[in-house]
């Protein structure tokens, strides 16, 4: 199978690993890592060819939301790759070493060269790392050997698959995929091949325009008949799926990230009342399968653009401070905009994050804030 499909993505790959300036060996990595399947998902929710999870994936700028996931973009994905691969290479100064860290994180690595006495190679910090990494760069190395010495050990492939020729379209507005395929009489399992990170069969709508892959030939058609074509692909479903990405357990969609640190007192389904969300998100956002939480602990929570908290009875409404003049607030331990917004009349998120030109709800303790003007 592997085989098979190295021509599918080996050619990708390469043209990438040339820009970075990296070794064209690691091309062999993504074998070992998703068996070159751009939609494979592991146990622990890594996604596509090069096994990003979540975070990782958001840190080298791959997008993820209901709608569509760019790890499982082969361009995106191992552009992104790439870029993790050098910086790791950048921390530590050797390959099986960086290799190591890309199984298991530099952490996990530092970890192991520290017990060992701070040794500097693979084999020396070996006994000091977890076993799935142990065996890593082994079957790293022993994958590069047998795709190069296949036919040797009998090995032999002789249905090649290659890539189909493909152009892009830049798209803002919606696009239903099947019914765009019927009308430019193509597979529709040959375009959403073209485009795996559209997890829901369409190209959402969007504030700028994003890339489609269609068949380069089917695009001359295309052209034609582009206006006509692309107000049929724009009506289908859109409605129905809207529903959806707002709604369904989990969703990211027209959401805005906050980050809730758990106090004394705190349960999910206080925090999930304080924010305007459900119980079942708080858990799938934060990959929770009980109802425990710890004090300490940080929460992502996706809140709605809309979303505007109740109005606290006369008997619960907290005191709060009326501003006069410039005035500073210095962030203790545990407070959000959220909180810091309540203690002060007529201050709001959105006024703290213009006076203080923050581009998110992210503060630290000990961080100054201007409240008043």
């Amino acid at each position: 199978m592997m085989l098979r499909r190295k021509n599918l993505y080996f050619p990708l790959f390469e043209k990438y690993l040339k820009k970075y300036r990296l070794p064209d060996e690691l091309k062999y990595l993504s074998i070992i890592e998703s068996g070159l399947n751009p939609k494979a998902v592991s146990r622990a929710r890594a996604v596509g060819l090069w096994q990003f999870m979540a975070y990782t994936g958001r840190q080298y700028g791959l997008h993820q939301d209901w709608y569509s996931d760019e790890r499982m973009d082969p361009e995106k994905s191992t552009e992104a790759a790439c870029k993790f691969l050098k910086q790791l290479y950048g921390m530590f100064g050797d390959w099986e070493l960086a290799i190591a860290a890309y199984n298991t994180g530099p952490g996990n690595v530092r970890k192991a060269i520290r017990r060992s006495g701070y040794k500097k190679k693979f084999w020396e910090i070996y006994p000091h790392l977890y076993r799935e990494t142990r065996s890593y760069l082994p079957q790293f190395v022993a994958m590069i050997y047998v795709m190069n010495y296949a036919e040797e050990h009998n090995f032999y492939e002789n249905g090649v698959e290659y890539a189909v020729e493909s152009d892009t379209l830049l798209l803002k507005s919606y696009v239903h995929l099947e019914t765009l395929a019927n009308q430019i009489g193509i597979c529709e399992h040959d375009l959403k091949k073209l485009n795996p990170g559209l997890k829901q069969g369409v190209l959402p709508e969007s504030g700028k325009a994003r890339i489609l892959r269609i068949p380069a030939d089917a695009k001359i058609l295309l052209a034609k008949e582009r206006t006509s074509i692309l107000d049929s692909a724009g009506k289908v479903g859109k409605k129905k799926l809207e529903y959806l990405a707002r709604n369904s357990v989990g969703s990211t969609y027209d959401r805005n990230k906050l980050v809730h640190r758990v106090r004394s007192g705190d349960v999910l389904g206080t925090i999930a009342q304080r924010y305007g969300v459900r119980v079942s998100d708080l858990k799938k956002w934060n990959n929770i399968r009980g109802n425990t939480i710890r004090i300490g602990q940080r929460l992502s929570i996706w809140q709605r653009n809309n979303y505007r908290a109740p109005k606290a009875s006369a008997k619960k409404k907290k005191p709060t401070i009326v501003l006069a003049g410039k005035q500073t607030y210095t962030v203790r331990p545990g407070d959000t905009l959220w909180d810091i917004s309540r203690m002060f009349e007529g201050l709001s998120i959105e006024k703290i994050k213009q006076l203080n030109k923050l581009n998110n709800n992210k503060i630290k303790p000990g961080q100054k804030l201007i409240i008043g003007t």
